[in-house]
């Protein structure tokens, strides 16, 4: 038997667009630098994590009173925001809400762990979630997940 995985259109999105901006491996994976390459305004202060768009001004504004690794993750959440959503949430049905923040948390997995840098991982390593925590700097629960969506997506094949 052999193993095949069949990623998603989302992840595979994000291995390209990260690639696009020259974000190879998890050093690359830096909040400034991410915004900058799109024009986004980051800012840290003591308020809830959001995203903002006026006309051409985008801003990304995480709460700095959250563990460093929590940031990081608000930060992926909040520029899903910004480059796959519309309109103001506060004024949208509450179905519609959630789906976006469900796209959100999905867009987080593939955004903190991206695809094309974590196959270079052997998953089967003990301690491999507190390595891929310290390595991409986001928490071991997300890490879980995101480990746990591949495995359900593999499928074993006959050779």
């Amino acid at each position: 038997m052999k193993l095949k995985y069949s990623p998603t259109p989302l992840e595979s999105w994000v291995s390209r667009f990260y690639l696009s901006l020259g974000i190879r491996e998890p050093n690359d994976l830096v909040e400034s630098r991410i915004a900058k390459a799109l024009n986004i305004f980051l800012v840290y202060k003591d308020v809830p994590s959001m995203s903002y768009e006026f006309g051409r001004f985008r801003s990304i504004t995480i709460d700095k009173r959250l563990p460093a690794k929590v940031q990081r993750e608000r930060f992926y959440h909040e520029l899903c925001h910004i480059l796959r959503h519309a309109g103001r949430q506060i004024m949208m049905p509450e179905a519609f809400r959630e789906l976006q923040e469900w796209d959100a948390r999905n867009f987080t997995r593939y955004a903190a762990l991206p695809l094309h840098m974590i196959t270079t991982f052997d998953f089967k390593q003990p301690g491999i979630i507190e390595v891929l925590s310290e390595q991409f700097r986001v928490t071991p629960e997300l890490c879980v997940e995101r480990l746990k969506r591949i495995r359900n997506r593999v499928r074993y094949l006959a050779v």
